[in-house]
């Protein structure tokens, strides 16, 4: 399965290595779009592309949780959103998976084992809506038709 994921962090080092552990868990073929923050994602952010993000809390502009409630209350409440983050308080983790209906929750520092555990749920919930939609051979009759 190819997943086209957004990878949102004002580190550069962070996105390099969240990049490199997605490739290790051999869930999905993963093609990347990159992100510094929350706005730049947003201007970035192209619901006909984007399949999956990965958003980090803390970052200048906008930061990851309020980047999670723009696109939950505008334009795309249907793409899964793991937050990978060193916020590992309940309260936070409620606040995101409850009131922001974030699909996972990964805490920093992890490891690429740790985060096909929290991502392999939110990958068999897409591969299931891609049988009902089709999948890769129900889209491409759809866009030959």
């Amino acid at each position: 399965m190819d997943i086209h994921a957004m990878v949102v962090d004002d580190s550069g080092i962070m996105r390099k290595m969240v990049m490199r552990a997605l490739n290790e868990t051999k869930l999905a073929t993963f093609v990347f779009t990159e992100a510094v923050d929350g706005a730049d994602a947003l201007t970035k952010f192209d619901p006909a592309k984007i399949q999956m993000m990965f958003v980090d809390w803390n970052m200048p502009n906008m930061s990851g949780i309020e980047l999670v409630r723009a696109l939950r209350n505008e334009r795309s409440s249907k793409v899964p959103i793991v937050m990978i983050t060193t916020e590992g308080t309940m309260g936070k983790v409620e606040e995101a998976m409850d009131q922001c209906a974030v699909n996972g929750y990964v805490i920093k520092p992890f490891t690429a084992e740790v985060l096909t555990k929290k991502i392999q749920p939110v990958i068999d919930q897409m591969a299931q809506g891609q049988k009902k939609s089709g999948g890769f051979f129900g889209r491409l009759a759809a866009k030959l038709s």
